[in-house]
């Protein structure tokens, strides 16, 4: 159909008003009907965001073990349903499918990293912890200052308590944490 620029005018003008009289529409009643069938047969549970220490309120919808929907949780005193950009984005966490699930390894000279199994890589690390502490310590003062832990948002109270142990039994000062940092 070709439309004159007068008759595209006329046609606006004309669309503008019926539209401004207020059709029969309900527009929150359609919005709460596709929110409804968006979330239908979906197991809804409560949580907190784990990327900072802030301790923001979250509602996560899942349907076959599979997120469907991640949004504030309006009830919590910390956010009052608002998410920070990571918070938002918390949802690509678990189902990316970039997301790395073992360890990998790039040996010394490498240019390429290589999958290992959880045991060689705990093996691994062990050895280097080990082989860092004997060859720094200080005899004198008994400690390392070559060894230092640094705690993430992510680590509960109980998980902070055993990694400041452990620190402090490899002979280091050197604890920190991320929300502090």
């Amino acid at each position: 159909m070709a439309l004159s620029r007068r008759q595209f005018i006329k046609l606006s003008v004309s669309t503008i008003t019926v539209l401004s009289t207020g059709l029969p529409f309900e527009t929150e009643k359609a919005r709460a009907i596709g929110y409804d069938l968006k979330l239908r047969n979906a197991t809804e549970y409560p949580s907190i965001c784990h990327f900072c220490s802030g301790g923001c309120g979250i509602i996560l919808h899942v349907r076959d073990e599979k997120l469907i929907n991640l949004e504030g949780d309006p009830d919590h005193p910390t956010n009052k349903g608002s998410l920070c950009p990571k918070g938002v984005a918390l949802g690509q966490v678990r189902e990316n499918p970039n997301r790395i699930l073992s360890p990998l390894y790039r040996p010394p000279g490498g240019k390429e990293w290589q999958p290992i199994s959880w045991d060689a890589a705990i093996e691994k690390i062990a050895n280097k912890i080990k082989t860092v502490r004997d060859t720094t310590w200080m005899k004198e003062a008994s400690r390392t200052d070559s060894l230092g832990l640094l705690g993430s948002a992510e680590l509960d109270n109980e998980e902070c308590y055993i990694m400041t142990k452990f620190i402090r039994l490899m002979g280091s000062n050197y604890n920190e944490h991320q929300a502090r940092v």
